[in-house]
């Protein structure tokens, strides 16, 4: 079997029995593509061959042409797991990754909206239109329950209850959970049903076109950035609008597992990222509102 061969067959298991998401593997076609072109250039004929020391010497090499460590740690990921699936299926009995780590990163917080600007951005004058209402919506929805953009544009009816104010949710890896959905995305949701009935559905898909089609990622990332320039004149992406949620709510909260639950995380670890934000907060209102830190701050000020 030739190198190719073996990774569209540990693709093929990633598709049908992991379902990963299509554009996870499309990350991990991209790095084993890297990987093979590696292994072609020094005439490495089968995966047996390749050994950690190529390894480094592959990461040091992206490393130079800029890749950054995170894509780095990601091609180690996808390294690693097809070594997996080679292991197991008596192809290899080695594994060239381990031991090996990429180079470390800073670790950058994600954006998230503060809560005066995200009542900002949904509390605006909605025109009582198909494009205004299904927008709104859309938005509320986002920001109400923590959606993925995939887990939005995958939406249909009976997944939607409003008497009950839940949604369920198909997340990554075929995950199930049901989360809840607020008053003000319930209210935008029922004035958005009763324009969508007008348009000739498709299907059962929750968002659709004007032509009665589901709306597809691009669609919903343009229309949120729209929303974005117009009411808070930024940049606004859907998972700025999941960040801002999880944020807001553990703020409020202080309960990480419930965050976790809500945002359907599989590892409480990448849900712990919000509690630095969390703190970048307290620590803001500190510097703010304690009569030492004011004095401090001005003595700062003064000695500038």
């Amino acid at each position: 079997m030739t190198l190719e061969t073996e990774v569209q067959a540990y693709l093929r298991q990633l598709r049908s029995v992991r379902q990963v998401s299509p554009h996870t593997l499309d990350a991990y076609r991209r790095d084993l593509r890297k990987v093979g072109a590696f292994c072609a250039a020094r005439e490495l004929q089968d995966w047996s061959a390749l050994q950690a020391s190529h390894v480094r010497q592959l990461i040091a090499e992206q490393h130079r042409q800029g890749q950054s460590s995170r894509s780095l740690a990601r091609l180690l990921s996808s390294l690693r797991g097809l070594y997996r699936h080679l292991n197991a299926e008596g192809t290899c009995r080695h594994d060239p990754t381990v031991g090996i780590t990429p180079p470390r990163r800073e670790k950058r917080l994600p954006k998230v909206l503060d809560t005066d600007r995200a009542m900002q951005l949904l509390d605006g004058a909605v025109e009582d239109d198909f494009i205004a209402l299904r927008d709104q919506a859309m938005l509320e929805l986002f920001y109400s329950s923590g959606l993925r953009l995939s887990e939005l544009v995958g939406l249909d009816l009976p997944q939607l209850d409003l008497s009950e104010g839940l949604v369920r949710v198909n997340g990554k890896g075929g995950k199930v959970r049901v989360v809840p959905v607020g008053r003000k995305a319930r209210e935008a949701l029922r004035a958005w049903m009763a324009q969508r009935s007008l348009a000739n559905p498709r299907d059962d898909a929750l968002f659709i076109s004007r032509k009665g089609t589901r709306l597809g990622e691009r669609a919903v990332q343009l229309r949120v950035g729209r929303a974005g320039a117009q009411e808070l004149g930024q940049h606004l992406h859907p998972h700025m609008l999941r960040h801002s949620f999880a944020s807001h709510m553990l703020e409020s909260s202080q309960d990480l597992r419930a965050v976790q639950e809500l945002l359907g995380h599989a590892d409480i670890g990448t849900t712990q990222i919000y509690t630095h934000l969390d703190f970048q907060h307290l620590s803001k209102v500190y510097d703010q509102a304690h009569p030492r830190a004011r004095r401090s701050a001005k003595n700062r000020d003064q000695e500038e």
